[in-house]
């Protein structure tokens, strides 16, 4: 199966979902998050590095919980649209 390039949107919006990610995650560890969520640590790390710009809903959804964030908030924090 051939995947079909990002576009620099896509990638945008995979770095603002990292950059949140990291900041809701605080002091503590990738691994400690990771686990709570049932993801790897390398998984969670691409995520926050912008190297898996487009995980899957569910994944979004488990880290979301486990950070206590919404959402709604995650899909507003990596939107292209102006706030």
């Amino acid at each position: 199966m051939v995947r079909t390039p990002l576009t620099p949107e896509e990638r945008e919006r995979g770095e603002r979902l990292g950059a949140l990610l990291r900041v809701a995650r605080g002091g503590r560890s990738m691994s400690e998050v990771a686990a709570a969520a049932g993801l790897s640590a390398e998984t969670l790390r691409k995520i926050e590095t912008g190297r898996a710009p487009t995980p899957a809903f569910f994944t979004v959804a488990a880290l979301a919980s486990v950070l206590g964030l919404s959402l709604d908030e995650v899909a507003g924090a990596c939107s292209l649209l102006p706030a």
